[in-house]
């Protein structure tokens, strides 16, 4: 099939007999603005901020454990084809995940935009803005820009050493978030 042939009609698309409801791992934090819902998994210390939309209605969404999804981003896929993002994933505010695979230690850059049947490996920064088109692979340790993205070049030692603190950083936000130490100024 191509990137472009319509996926085969999803089984799961009627509406089911029961609710379908996500599997939630331990000691994660959704904000109360969030949306989480369908047949989404989310693995252990993960961190979904304010205004996320994670939306599991077509197909099934698994994201792995420690995986900080940050305010405004929409993740889905197409009907028929499962999303998989890997542990200790970072995706920036405002992006758009909508493909098949984002691989661990990888950043997905503020308001960058993933299409249908992209595969993102491991340790690769998609640069903010980037809008990858669909069917795209970005091969592991790769740093992808650009509309449409390209491989530039290598992530360096340095853009690693960043990629896991944003991931610990995440970590200890989605814990002070979920212990209430930053009440809404209406609360």
């Amino acid at each position: 099939m191509s990137d472009m042939t319509p996926a085969p009609a999803d089984p799961h698309a009627s509406r089911p007999s029961e609710p379908v409801r996500p599997a939630i791992g331990r000691n994660v934090y959704i904000a109360p603005t969030a949306y989480v819902g369908g047949r989404v998994t989310l693995g252990d210390e993960c961190t979904v901020m304010h205004q996320v939309v994670i939306r599991g209605d077509v197909s099934e969404i698994t994201i792995g454990a420690r995986v900080n999804v940050q305010d405004g981003t929409v993740i889905h896929t197409r009907g028929g084809v499962p999303l998989e993002i890997a542990d200790d994933v970072s995706i920036g505010h405002l992006a758009c995940v909508h493909c098949r695979s984002v691989g661990p230690f990888s950043l997905i850059g503020i308001k960058s935009t993933l299409l249908d049947n992209v595969r993102v490996g491991s340790w690769c920064i998609v640069a903010a803005g980037a809008v990858v088109t669909p069917g795209t692979v970005i091969p592991d340790g790769t740093l992808a820009l650009g509309t449409p993205a390209r491989v530039v070049r290598d992530v360096s030692d340095e853009e690693r050493a960043y990629i896991r603190y944003v991931v610990e950083n995440y970590r200890r936000l989605g814990r002070a978030h979920a212990a209430g130490a930053y009440p809404s100024w209406d609360a």
